[in-house]
């Protein structure tokens, strides 16, 4: 089973092979994006060993939301011993954001 996944926007995008599914993720995409992966595959009777190739939007977009799917996509490649392609289609090692401008990063306030 193919699994696309793109983070980059409030607004969360899992394809499983070519059914697509979304989700308003919002803050709760570090917390919660697992577990909307995990409920997806279940709706389709299917678990995470059944993953063959994860495909992710490496950017642009939210630097924060770019991140937790890097981290996640990576994690599952790792883990499930699976490839990884970009929206592109080029099988990648890793996926590494591409935020399409340098992070803006403030100080703390306190």
């Amino acid at each position: 089973m193919r699994l696309y996944l793109d983070c980059s926007s409030a607004k969360t995008i899992l394809r499983l092979d070519d059914e697509q599914f979304e989700w308003d993720s919002g803050r709760n995409l570090a917390r919660d994006l697992l577990r909307f992966i995990h409920e997806r595959l279940q709706e389709k009777q299917a678990d995470w060993r059944d993953l063959t190739e994860l495909h992710y939007f490496v950017g642009p977009g939210s630097f924060t939301g770019l991140r937790i799917g890097a981290c996640v996509v990576n994690t599952l490649a790792d883990q499930l011993h699976i490839p990884i392609f970009n929206q592109r289609g080029e099988k990648i090692a890793l996926a590494i954001p591409e935020y399409g401008r340098p992070a803006n990063i403030t100080p703390p306030k306190k």
